[in-house]
């Protein structure tokens, strides 16, 4: 089965985190294995919430996961985070993740978007309010 690909562009700015899978992250047909995936955009949204909340963050949710298309050994991946809300204690984060395939090419696919939310806890990894913005203090 072929599974029809939409290439687009990178987003403007820069990634939070890139990086290639390799053989050892898939399986023998060369696809990347899923958890894998969740893995590597659990630390990057989990990169914008640590700066947020000054200090450690515990994932406490996953929202949504939708894997849109394969990942292959080889590709390089760009995963982009924004944080989209916040509460007392928790981050909410959105990840997008795009594939570039056949570097010489430049075909790039958004391959899979995510939204987490994040725990700022204290030392003792209870719940802790986030600081005040710069702004608000």
């Amino acid at each position: 089965m072929t599974i029809p690909q939409e290439t687009t562009t990178l987003p403007d700015g820069m990634p939070t985190l890139r990086v290639m899978p390799m053989p050892s992250d898939a399986n023998v047909h060369g696809d990347v294995f899923g958890g894998w995936i969740m893995a590597q955009v659990d630390i990057a949204g989990a990169l914008p919430a640590v700066r947020r909340a000054n200090g450690r963050v515990g994932t406490v949710a996953v929202n949504s996961f939708v894997f849109k298309q394969p990942v292959f050994v080889g590709d390089l991946l760009s995963f982009y985070a924004k944080i989209i809300k916040t509460g007392t204690t928790s981050i909410t984060v959105t990840v997008e993740v795009y594939a570039e395939r056949n570097r010489l090419q430049s075909e790039v696919v958004k391959v899979t978007e995510a939204t987490l939310t994040y725990v700022a806890t204290d030392d003792q990894r209870k719940p802790r309010s986030l600081p005040p913005l710069p702004s608000e203090a």
